[in-house]
């Protein structure tokens, strides 16, 4: 009779451990899918973070380059004045003083340093992402169809934006 007590304690303490085992697996489980479920979040919001980092060095990047844009914008009609200027002392009705000429080089160079950049309109192909046309005129030939014949109003770039559209006059 000791035997069977012996052996029915044992079979209950072995139910017992294969119950405990059960129990210790199915938390083992719970605990490696909430750590799965962890990693999974910590992936996701490093690589948010991440973005986030390269996105606001963009951002910074982008704003530093147009910083000056408001301002160089202003100087425009500054430039349009020199370069009228400059047109009419080229065509003998006024001079053009050799100090005056200096300025409007520095000026023209700090603006070229600073990414301003002026487009070449005028015997070019008519293009309304880069022109403005202002009026239109019967073409002199036919290789002159849809080129630009004048450039009323230079237009201006800058960090390859445009800031100020060519004014232009097309020929049709």
């Amino acid at each position: 009779m000791s035997n069977q007590v012996e052996e029915a304690s044992e079979k209950k303490s072995k139910k017992k451990k294969e119950v405990e085992n059960i129990e210790l697996q199915k938390e083992i489980e719970t605990l490696k899918a909430e750590l799965d479920e962890s990693k999974d979040k910590y992936l996701r919001l490093f690589a948010e973070f991440d973005n986030f980092k390269k996105r606001s060095v963009k951002e910074r990047f982008e704003l530093m380059k147009t910083a000056a844009q408001e301002t160089i914008s202003a100087l425009l009609p500054v430039l349009d004045d020199f370069d009228r200027a400059k047109k009419s002392a080229e065509s003998g009705a006024e001079t053009f003083s050799e100090g005056v000429q200096l300025v409007y080089q520095k000026l023209y160079s700090i603006l070229e340093h600073k990414g301003l950049k002026s487009m070449e309109s005028t015997g070019a192909d008519f293009d309304p992402e880069w022109h403005e046309a202002i009026t239109d005129i019967p073409a002199p030939s036919e290789e002159m169809k849809g080129k630009i014949i004048d450039t009323v109003e230079k237009g201006y770039v800058l960090s390859d934006k445009i800031i100020r559209y060519a004014k232009v006059v097309v020929a049709k």
